[in-house]
């Protein structure tokens, strides 16, 4: 009985271990960026961590400290003269703006290239790829009633350009009465299509657009192949970016975002189902990591590129006390807003 029950709370907690790992490996690679540049750039890296909190374990190799803490939700990559003065002449703040830029930049680009990599592995199972264009209706069809036709290859949808499955996924989410327009080519013309209606269906308050119809399969070779890896990349990309544009418009509120406790649950379901699921989320959260990252933001990699780039405009630095305080102030906003959506998801996984 004791190992049945044992077996019973390991079953329920491997999947959320798997999450958590996923985590670990996105900011080991994203600090990983900034520590290779670093070095590059003959700039001093005091300490590597992953995690924040108390020390679970730690090593000097040469001048640089490697540590695991407590929460893993986290990391760092500190570089002598980062936030303060140094007179090191390796110290972060002594290097020239570019040098800065580059390393700044690097942890995102590594990010990036992850999920590059990730949406590759995932292709390979592939037989054929997806396109976009109608290859024939389902039983219960709406959208065939309303303009669409077969052969239609969907370029646009509400005004947004459709390069791919997942373009044509995001575009069909959040659309409440199942009504949009859309730009297809038909017998190699441009053809405006108006109030093309489908059926929709509701989860999480969001609504979907189900979408009634197949689409024509693509040959795989190697050329389809990376073209297939680079638009997919490419659409997480824009998935992230029209995202961001949707929160900020109102177009979604603060129940449509996902913190830490959210995504390792999502990714908890998904692992329990089938391993290889978890890449495509993998993808997406490294690609929205480095986006993400990039934003202007006080705090984050993109607030201190705003400030070096104001540095390269001026041809003088702003004074680092202030600098200091404005990423202070925003790291505080953006930990607030972290506390409120895992208080968010925490909710919601209790009431279910």
């Amino acid at each position: 009985m004791i190992t049945i029950s044992i077996l019973n709370i390991w079953n329920n907690v491997w999947p959320y271990i798997i999450a958590v790992l996923v985590f670990v490996v996105l900011i080991i690679i994203h600090e990983f960026g900034h520590f290779i540049a670093a070095k590059i750039c003959g700039v001093r890296v005091n300490e590597f961590a992953v995690g924040f909190g108390p020390k679970l374990f730690k090593k000097k190799f040469g001048e640089t400290v490697y540590a695991v803490n407590l929460v893993p939700l986290g990391g760092y990559c500190a570089m002598e003269g980062e936030d303060e003065s140094s007179t090191d002449e390796r110290a972060f703040c002594n290097k020239g703006p570019l040098k800065r830029l580059f390393i700044v930049v690097n942890g995102a680009v590594f990010n990036l290239i992850l999920g590059l990599i990730i949406v590759a592995i995932t292709l390979i199972p592939s037989e054929k790829f997806s396109s976009t264009t109608v290859a024939k209706f389902t039983d219960t069809a709406v959208s065939s009633q309303h303009g669409l036709e077969v052969g239609d290859e969907i370029l646009s949808v509400d005004g947004r350009k459709i390069f791919s499955t997942y373009d044509l996924s995001y575009a069909f989410t959040g659309v409440e009465d199942g009504t949009v327009d859309m730009t297809v080519k038909r017998d190699g013309q441009k053809v405006e299509l108006q109030n093309v209606k489908f059926q929709t269906e509701k989860e999480n308050d969001i609504s979907y657009v189900k979408v009634d119809f197949y689409v024509l399969g693509v040959e795989k070779t190697p050329l389809t192949f990376i073209t297939q890896t680079f638009n997919t990349a490419i659409a997480n990309c824009r998935v992230v970016w029209f995202s961001l544009i949707d929160l900020i418009t109102g177009k979604y509120g603060l129940s449509a975002m996902s913190g830490p406790v959210g995504i390792t649950a999502a990714i908890g379901s998904v692992a329990k189902e089938n391993l290889f699921n978890i890449l495509p989320i993998m993808a997406l959260i490294t690609i929205n990591l480095g986006i993400f990252n990039l934003l202007p933001l006080p705090a984050l990699d993109g607030g201190r590129i705003l400030f070096i780039l104001i540095e390269l405009i001026t041809r003088k630095p702003v004074p680092q006390k202030y600098e200091g305080l404005v990423h202070t102030v925003g790291l505080v906003l953006l930990l607030g807003l972290m506390l409120l959506i895992t208080a968010k998801d925490i909710i919601s996984l209790i009431v279910g």
